[in-house]
């Protein structure tokens, strides 16, 4: 069962905390309301798609480390690799470190649309899709203190003859998205904490 607790106090909008990790299992990511004040929420009340996932870590951890942690993971720099040679939109560690600390206006198939001390918000290169990062410090009455790390996406509907349309392959590729959307967050927040380290 879930256990959960909502942080609308703390984060309008923001929805419901992560549940709680044991000792040795993989990271916890849960599906969240997208922040009523975030960089992501036109998309959501507008006529296209987008969500939103949460998972808590231990400790402070900046948004420049979360940015970082996230493009630079080993499941991440699969789809690094698929870009660079199907798409030719390369990236390196290096180029996800200059993205992390507001260097960079493009990053591999995604250009910055608009990024501040805790939000990032890319769009590719096509136009039709968002990816959104948020990492701010967990609701004080959290014990121990953590940070919540966001990770959301949105799609832009297609206009054919007037008439709006998400398309066949939204539609077909929706639950691989989701999936994969967790997945990339867990892998981040694993990363993360190393980097933290590092950084400190």
């Amino acid at each position: 069962a879930h256990s959960m607790r909502a942080v609308s106090s703390v984060l309008p909008g923001a929805g419901q905390l992560p549940r709680e990790k044991s000792q040795s299992a993989m990271p916890i990511v849960d599906p969240s309301e997208v922040p009523l004040t975030s960089f992501l929420r036109p998309y959501k009340v507008g006529p296209g798609y987008a969500d939103c996932y949460v998972t808590q870590v231990p400790g402070a951890v900046t948004q420049a480390a979360y940015i970082e942690a996230f493009y630079t993971s080993p499941l991440f720099k699969i789809e690094r690799t698929l870009l660079h040679y199907l798409a030719s939109k390369p990236a390196t560690d290096a180029d996800a470190r200059a993205l992390a600390g507001g260097a960079a206006t493009r990053f591999s198939a995604w250009r910055v649309e608009a990024q501040s001390a805790t939000e990032l918000l890319l769009a590719d290169f096509t136009g039709r899709t968002r990816s959104w990062l948020m990492a701010t410090p967990a609701p004080l009455a959290n014990e121990p203190p953590g940070t919540l790390l966001y990770f959301g996406s949105a799609v832009v509907p297609l206009s054919e003859q007037g008439v709006q349309s998400m398309g066949w392959l939204f539609r077909a590729l929706l639950g691989f998205h989701r999936l994969y959307s967790r997945l990339l967050l867990g892998a981040a927040s694993k990363r993360v904490l190393p980097l933290k380290r590092r950084l400190n």
